[in-house]
């Protein structure tokens, strides 16, 4: 059962070279990684991938810059596999990660979704614990050994505190290619993935066994957009659809977390300071709604 490893690039070239080369150091060598360049403007990644001449790996470069939703929708098209994951360019497997998904997979045929221990790293490579990762952990359920979450539980738990570390999951291909990413996020899609497949029926094997690097650093997606508010925007309005959603299928409890959702909150109020030093006023403002507004 070969293992898919979806990976959209747009990014560092090093921390590229340190994810793929985290790749072929795999203890299970039944893989195939799928590196899908967003166009990105140096080509060299894609020169010095095709250089290494292994037959498990795929490079496409697209003709133009689709952003991040439809390169992670074109990376859930392009899997094949009964399980694949979709892999951040400048994150790392541990050796045994492809084993362990496998393993996991064997253990809980049922699941849709397979998430293991996650180690933090800075952008130098180092072991870090910020503040947005202390508040994940706090969250995040302890699962020695694995724990099943579904339904209104696994609802409530990732709403209430968003404590997944996504380029680390693993997804059942067949499920997830149903589903798909909603168009129109670029910062809570992978929430609300996992969201859409809950609320299918699908089940997520949490397992606490480091397995996966995940780099926090300033230069994603999510982090300039939570400096200057945006981000928070989308989560405002994302958090009133699903309170609507969960309410409709009588998960109150759930919903009553889409209302408050409070580590979102919580992560609003650790933004302020650099959107003052920034002098965002726009940004300001949003955060500090965000923060401190009522619940919808």
């Amino acid at each position: 059962m070969t293992f898919d490893i979806m990976m959209p690039f747009y990014g560092r070239i090093d921390h590229f070279r340190i994810a793929v080369e985290s790749v072929l150091a795999q203890t299970d060598p039944d893989w195939r990684l799928v590196v899908i360049d967003d166009h990105y403007p140096d080509a060299s990644a894609g020169e010095w991938l095709v250089g290494l001449g292994d037959r498990r790996i795929e490079y496409v470069r697209n003709t133009e810059n689709l952003g991040i939703n439809a390169n992670f929708q074109e990376a859930v098209d392009r899997s094949t596999a009964e399980w694949f994951t979709i892999f951040g360019c400048d994150d790392a497997l541990h050796p045994g990660y492809v084993e362990h998904m496998r393993s996991l997979a064997a253990s809980f045929p049922d699941a849709a979704m397979l998430h293991p221990g996650v180690r933090i790293i800075d952008e130098d490579g180092a072991a870090v614990r910020t503040l947005v990762d202390s508040a994940k952990s706090f969250y995040r359920p302890k699962a020695s050994p694995p724990i099943v979450l579904s339904g209104e539980q696994l609802a409530t738990s990732v709403t209430r505190g968003n404590w997944m570390n996504f380029p680390s999951v693993a997804w059942h291909g067949p499920r997830t290619r149903a589903t798909g990413f909603r168009a129109g996020y670029e910062v809570v899609q992978d929430l609300a993935l996992v969201l859409d497949l809950c609320e299918a029926g699908g089940s997520l094997v949490v397992d606490d066994t480091v397995e996966f690097d995940y780099r926090r650093h300033a230069g994603s997606v999510s982090s300039w957009k939570a400096v200057d508010g945006s981000r928070f925007r989308e989560e405002d309005e994302f958090f009133a659809e699903l309170a609507e959603r969960f309410e409709g299928r009588g998960w109150h409890l759930a919903a009553r977390a889409a209302r408050f959702h409070l580590s979102s909150r919580v992560n609003a109020l650790t933004r302020i300071p650099s959107a003052l030093r920034a002098q965002d006023a726009s940004g300001l403002r949003i955060l500090i709604g965000h923060a401190f507004g009522r619940s919808r």
